[in-house]
């Protein structure tokens, strides 16, 4: 697995811990582990650049998901690139839709629903947001369960 993380902002965001959530979710989602995954937290003028080149939508968002090889879960998974994810702790810190949440967990929250992203979920239809939603409370609960001690596991 090529598994790369970056931080181009000047907010502290611990990508270690974003990591070790990575790769607990290529597992729960049954991906082969030797995808390859990118997370990259921006500022808000390169998450907006980004939203209406690829969104046509103006502003800043809280996070991009860009699949590649459409990989899906599966007994026997293959390699490849799952994608790239985006995330803006700025956009983050600042929506007031954050639940409450500290920005940690936010961004392990977010991280989640990009996964969902990379590998077909959606949330356009009721349907879709029913299933995609209820998949996602049930992986962030078992990575709160199993993840080492830290700021975002923190109820």
């Amino acid at each position: 697995m090529t598994l790369t993380l970056a931080n181009e902002t000047a907010y502290a965001v611990d990508l270690d811990r974003l990591e070790q959530e990575a790769e607990f979710l290529l597992g729960a989602l049954q991906l082969h582990p030797a995808v390859d995954l990118s997370v990259t937290m921006v500022d808000s003028a390169v998450m907006e650049a980004l939203h209406v080149e690829w969104m046509q939508e103006p502003g800043a968002t809280d996070i991009l998901s860009f699949p590649m090889d459409e990989l899906r879960p599966s007994p026997d998974p293959e390699p490849g690139v799952l994608g790239d994810i985006v995330m803006c702790p700025e956009f983050v810190e600042a929506d007031d839709q954050g639940h409450g949440m500290p920005l940690a967990q936010r961004l392990e929250f977010l991280l989640v629903h990009g996964m969902l992203h990379l590998i077909g979920h959606d949330h356009m239809t009721d349907a879709e947001y029913d299933v995609m939603f209820a998949l996602q409370d049930d992986l962030l609960a078992r990575w709160q369960l199993a993840a080492p001690a830290g700021e975002a596991s923190r109820g």
